[in-house]
């Protein structure tokens, strides 16, 4: 039986990293396809007022926490989530369980490049990997057809999809049933860290929950979005009373 608990009305599912991983490995044998979110407070925000996003993160098959602000907030609820499940380090581990499995996956966005190289990287990383394909995440209509019509041929079971959120939530909700994968995840940025281009927070910074903090550093250009932040407690702690 799933059981969520619910941000600010997003439902987050109350899994570990292992459940998690196990969950994905169960959506590849079932026969269905399925979608795979995992917002940020930042993505929750943005939620409130697309309301396309809103209603594709209530639709899909799982939801994972990815951010600690995520974590804190469920402490506000009855059904409280144990621990954050980014969405780079569920990605890694589903990789490697499929690495051992036979299971294949296609790579889709990035600037061009970054994807070819992170495949290359994490085919390295996990021996036996099935790499099926990849492609940069720079397209039009016709390059859109054409890269849907790809994918069905090769029919992977993990498709990864990298053009930003909330664009690739938006891309896997009205494509997925088009592309014969099975499971596919909004990735974001994270074809830079597996292509060795961006490094990802050193470990204490992801223990204490400040990896949110080490990308303002490195990218100080985000600091409007990360004026979600503050509004997310806010918002939060007003709800709960």
């Amino acid at each position: 039986m799933r059981i969520v608990t619910e941000i600010l009305g997003v439902p987050f599912d109350v899994l570990t990293m292992d459940g998690a991983v196990e969950k994905t490995m169960h959506f590849f044998e079932d026969g269905g396809r399925h979608l795979i979110c995992t917002p940020n407070p930042e993505i929750v925000m943005q939620a409130q007022s697309d309301e396309q996003l809103f209603n594709i993160l209530k639709a899909a098959d799982l939801v994972v926490p990815d951010g600690i602000g995520i974590v804190w907030a469920s402490k506000h609820s009855h059904v409280k989530i144990s621990e954050r499940v980014a969405g780079y380090d569920l990605c890694q581990n589903i990789m490697k369980r499929m690495a051992k499995t036979g299971k294949s996956v296609y790579f889709f966005g990035g600037a061009p490049g970054v994807a070819a190289a992170a495949a290359k990287k994490m085919v390295k990383e996990y021996p036996g990997l099935k790499v099926l394909g990849t492609r940069n995440g720079f397209f039009n209509t016709k390059d859109e057809k054409e890269i849907i019509s790809e994918i069905k041929s090769l029919k992977p079971d993990l498709l990864l999809v990298g053009i930003g959120a909330p664009k690739q939530e938006k891309w896997i909700y009205e494509n997925l049933r088009f592309t014969g994968a099975k499971v596919a995840v909004g990735v974001g940025g994270s074809f830079d860290v597996m292509a060795g281009n961006l490094k990802r927070a050193p470990r204490i910074y992801q223990k204490l929950g400040l990896e949110w903090l080490h990308r303002l550093i490195c990218q100080p250009t985000r600091i409007k979005r990360m004026m979600n932040l503050p509004l997310f407690v806010i918002k939060v702690v007003m709800s709960k009373k």
